[in-house]
């Protein structure tokens, strides 16, 4: 092979276009001041980048006013944000089992310190949420639902505006890591009160960049106090948007290669990007589908799923469930050989073929429960943009191989 197949866009987006490090060259050479903080000419130029990227996202995101966009350092930080700043002591939370430990850690931290109570809505093999069990568990004291756009372990993509529906007046936090860039994102359209995002993803922009956007009306404390170059006077946080969640020095020069990152996407197009997509999940699935003695997660539906495929190489569905799209979504075709552990395969995957994807639980432990990887995981195939179908066809190959058992294990 010439040159290593990248296939964990689910973790990062790789390559990135060409014009994000050209902005982040040009910010770091050109420009390199702290927007906000001076009135010279090079601190005015970042203010226009920062607040042009601002601009570019609430156009992505169909958000009314740009000011309720924070920058953050990443989606964690998004989440974190809104649960510390939102929850109150005997409020109630929803999540579900879709959920990242972005989410689960934050939420049990304070249910373990005895500040809230936590309820956590199931999904089935596939990775799709039971809405009306979710809607079940709300109660008086329900003071927000978390709810994972798209899983990081399966691409299985939820019915926001069924979620919100049953939600009925509960504030609604969307996780759109694996989404925001990816697929149409409209906060208004889905009633999204909060919505985080990371910015190294399907954005293309670079790692410690993300983002936070919050709803008019909806409550928050910020998660850090401390300069923002507005109302210096005063010792109190200021109470306005942007500058209430956005304290200290921000990652500007990352925000600047973010901006050009979400002009990438404006300008291809979120329609097309999703349907390359779609078609690469698509030739992945139908390669894999037969293939003896490994299982395929999620619904193997391109409508509703982002393109990421969890494999094991093993026979991993119930002897009744061994039909197509039954239970996690493959045949599951028996084999006559042993199974190969997530780690192995990937190890494989790597060294023998140039093929980079990530193994294990992904951070997300309640989804493997939900889908019956746990606590080994799988194998996780993300795919991106910048994806072939030649590299499509270079997987489908290696999984094949692995699941021969030839050449790659010890006897």
């Amino acid at each position: 092979m010439n040159r290593q197949v990248y296939m964990d866009n689910a973790a990062t987006s790789f390559p990135k276009p060409q014009s994000v490090t050209d902005a982040m060259v040009h910010f770091m050479t050109e420009v390199g001041a702290d927007p906000g903080r001076s009135r010279h000419d090079k601190s005015m130029e970042a203010s226009v980048i920062v607040d042009g990227t601002r601009n570019k996202l609430a156009r992505l995101f169909n958000i009314p006013d740009p000011k309720r966009i924070v920058f953050t350092l990443n989606a964690t930080e998004s989440l974190n944000t809104v649960i510390y700043g939102v929850l109150n002591p005997g409020d109630h939370v929803i999540i579900t089992q879709l959920e990242h430990n972005s989410v689960i850690r934050p939420v049990r931290h304070l249910e373990h310190i005895g500040i809230i109570t936590v309820s956590v809505a199931p999904c089935d093999k596939m990775g799709i949420l039971d809405v009306r069990a979710l809607k079940d568990m709300i109660q008086e004291n329900t003071a927000l639902i978390a709810l994972n756009h798209a899983s990081n372990v399966c691409g299985t993509i939820q019915d926001v505006i069924a979620v919100r529906e049953a939600a009925g007046k509960v504030p609604l936090l969307l996780d759109a890591a694996q989404t925001a860039g990816a697929i149409p994102i409209d906060v208004q359209a889905m009633g999204v009160d909060f919505l985080a995002f990371a910015g190294h993803k399907a954005l293309y922009g670079p790692q410690g960049t993300g983002g936070l956007y919050v709803g008019e009306g909806v409550p928050i404390r910020p998660l850090k106090r401390g300069g923002t170059g507005s109302v210096s006077e005063q010792e109190r946080q200021p109470d306005f948007f942007p500058d209430a969640l956005e304290s200290g020095t921000r990652n500007n020069v990352g925000i600047a290669g973010l901006g050009a990152g979400v002009d990438f996407v404006l300008e291809t197009g979120v329609e097309t990007i999703r349907m390359h997509e779609r078609n690469l999940l698509e030739s992945l699935v139908e390669g894999l589908i037969d293939v003896p003695g490994i299982t395929l997660y999620g619904p193997l539906k391109t409508q509703i799923q982002v393109p990421i495929l969890s494999v094991t190489f093993d026979q991993a569905l119930p002897d009744n469930l061994h039909q197509s799209f039954g239970g996690c979504g493959n045949r599951a075709i028996p084999a006559t050989f042993e199974s190969v552990h997530p780690q192995q395969a990937g190890t494989i995957l790597s060294q023998e073929f140039e093929i980079l994807v990530r193994v294990g639980l992904h951070c997300a432990p309640l989804a493997h429960q939900a889908l019956g990887t746990f606590p080994d995981g799988t194998v996780r195939f993300s795919m991106g943009y910048f994806n072939t179908f030649e590299e499509v066809e270079i997987a489908v190959g290696a999984v094949k191989k692995i699941a021969e058992k030839k050449d790659f294990l010890d006897d």
